[in-house]
């Protein structure tokens, strides 16, 4: 299965604008459609009403963490079933089993390689 991206809708959730900014730009240039918030509970409601097939979700961010996000995407029957990837800036031994024990589909870490981050895509 190839991936269409003109049918999908990512929503990238990341306190850095610059880091959205970044994500935007070479998804854009795929493609991709891009919703983005600086926040994680901005980020829940969007999930909620959009469409949104994908999420890239920053981990470490402040007020609601990535983590805790997870924990509430994962227990709300209307969106538990989107993919969300996790994006960590210091990945540190065991992030990537810590996100995935926490909900994430999959792991990446900053700065984000993009034909990594493409083959990620591909699986969604």
């Amino acid at each position: 299965m190839t991936l269409n991206a003109k049918d999908k809708t990512i929503l990238i959730i990341d306190d850095d604008a610059r880091n959205i900014f970044a994500l935007k730009a070479t998804l854009a240039s795929r493609g991709f459609k891009c919703l983005s918030t600086q926040s994680a509970s901005e980020g829940i409601d969007l999930l909620r009403q959009q469409g949104i097939k994908i999420v890239l979700m920053d981990m470490m961010m402040p007020e609601m963490d990535g983590y805790e996000a997870l924990q509430l995407i994962r227990s709300n029957d209307a969106i538990k079933g989107i993919p969300v990837i996790a994006v960590t800036a210091q990945a540190m031994v065991g992030d990537r089993e810590k996100c995935l024990q926490a909900g994430a589909d999959d792991y990446i870490s900053k700065p984000i390689d993009v034909d990594d981050l493409m083959n990620k895509l591909e699986k969604y």
